[in-house]
């Protein structure tokens, strides 16, 4: 096969999985056009979000929550959630963008706006926020570190979750958590640690939110994690468009391909898949609360037209 043969495959999306009897919820996700939701797909179209999550509901899938990273992408979060059903929105800052946010006198102004969509009825979330040492050098962590204690007192001033972009900090988030005061409902998105990291945060309460990288090869410490994990803080999770479970790793994620990291999971565990989903909804919702909690608004019909005053 060539390269560009290659490179089309790994572009197209995976078939849909075998549905789940006991349907779950995909906490976190990136379906805003500005991370490629409309990537193409087994047929060669392209998925727009309501196609994604019809997708999800026909393999057991009910609902996602929709995150953001950015100002744009929180915005777009809870305005979407506002007018879908099986959408709930975290809005947030991501870490790797409060340095350069700082660096042009913007960070503070976007904390505001983030502080704003927190109050909107459909979002659920902040997040997701925290520290990533991965993709941003001593320079930025102040920027970081600052923002990361902004979300958490929203998320605390608000009353809802907190996700939280932890890698290669541990040590840091776990001090800011402490010093700052963890929200009630706290959540390490794309759970990275190990067995001893799982402890801490079973000590305190907080819940592990696993993805792809559970069914990974290479990925022994979730595993180790998972053995020591408490089943009611375990929460699952695509990070879509990225990090997709096996068999299909290197393929374009999708809220639809939770059913692979469900029954992998299940199959470590030693549990019955449908245990582990009836398990993981009753933890979402308790977490995020329930998707029809607040009603959503009609979008605006595009064939609508506003009515004509006399003489026009």
């Amino acid at each position: 096969m060539t390269n560009s043969a290659s490179e089309r495959q790994e572009l197209r999306y995976p078939p849909l999985p075998e549905a789940l009897l006991v349907p779950v919820y995909d906490n976190h996700t990136h379906l805003d056009p500005s991370v490629g939701s409309g990537r193409p797909v087994a047929d060669g179209g392209a998925l727009d979000y309501r196609e994604h999550l019809d997708r999800a509901s026909s393999v057991g899938v009910r609902g996602i929550v929709q995150v953001g990273t950015d100002v744009e992408s929180s915005i777009w979060s809870a305005e979407t959630a506002a007018i879908e059903p099986r959408m709930l929105a975290a809005v947030a800052i991501h870490p790797n963008e409060a340095p350069r946010l700082d660096a042009d006198g913007t960070l503070d102004d976007a904390l505001a706006v983030i502080d704003e969509l927190a109050a909107r009825p459909r979002v659920r979330a902040i997040g997701e926020t925290g520290l990533d040492y991965f993709r941003t050098g001593p320079e930025g962590r102040e920027a970081q570190q600052r923002a990361f204690e902004a979300h958490i007192r929203m998320a605390k001033e608000h009353n809802l979750a907190l996700q939280i972009h932890d890698r290669d900090a541990h040590a840091d988030v776990l001090e800011t958590l402490r010093r700052v005061g963890a929200p009630e409902r706290t959540v390490f998105h794309c759970f990275s640690g190990d067995a001893e990291l799982a402890r801490e945060c079973a000590d305190n309460g907080w819940f592990m939110s696993f993805a792809g990288t559970a069914t990974f090869k290479n990925a022994q410490n979730l595993r180790d994690a998972l053995d020591v994990a408490p089943r009611n803080l375990l929460l699952l999770e695509t990070d879509a468009p990225y990090l997709t479970p096996m068999p299909h790793r290197g393929q374009p994620n999708a809220p639809y391909l939770l059913p692979h990291t469900v029954r992998a999971i299940a199959a470590h565990l030693g549990t019955d898949p449908s245990m582990l989903a009836a398990q993981i909804s009753s933890n979402t919702e308790y977490v995020y609360g329930h998707w029809d909690e607040d009603p959503v608004t009609s979008p605006p019909d595009p064939y609508d037209t506003p009515p004509q005053k006399d003489g026009e």
